[in-house]
């Protein structure tokens, strides 16, 4: 089964940005885990990243279309994007949300909200790098 791990904004910067919240992993290494993650569950795992809006929906879209599963970090964009939000509703396979720090433990209020949970089948928040593992089975045992 296919499966996308969809990556938001400044995830492309895992490892340089802020290490003390988002640890030391690079995306390229996060890309490398998801894929033999993926390849252990019997899933065929794609790791995407990208800092504009439009990709990202374009990206759920397809998903949509295809009826893929996803894995999806959408960074900031998680707590204020209606139109994330809209593309969410249409996915037809499972999603699992998942954020690296707890957003809900931060200090920026901004940050407790989040606009795609509605739509997923779980949110794993606060388990760094392992989040995706935990989500990838979860797609394996939903799937």
């Amino acid at each position: 089964m296919k499966v996308l791990v969809l990556n938001g904004p400044n995830l492309g910067r895992l490892g340089r940005r802020q290490p003390e919240i988002y640890g030391t992993t690079t995306h390229e290494e996060l890309a490398e885990l998801c894929r033999g993650w993926g390849t252990a569950l019997g899933l065929a795992v794609e790791v995407r990243q990208t800092n504009h809006e439009g990709e990202l929906l374009d990206w759920l879209n397809q998903a949509a279309d295809e009826e893929t599963p996803v894995v999806l970090n959408a960074g900031a964009w998680s707590h204020y994007s209606y139109a994330l939000f809209d593309a969410c509703g249409q996915l037809v396979a499972p999603l699992v949300e998942v954020h690296i720090s707890n957003p809900k433990q931060r200090p920026e209020a901004f940050r407790h909200n989040s606009v795609v949970e509605p739509y997923a089948v779980a949110t794993i928040a606060g388990e760094g790098i392992e989040g995706y593992r935990r989500a990838l089975e979860l797609i394996a045992d939903n799937g």
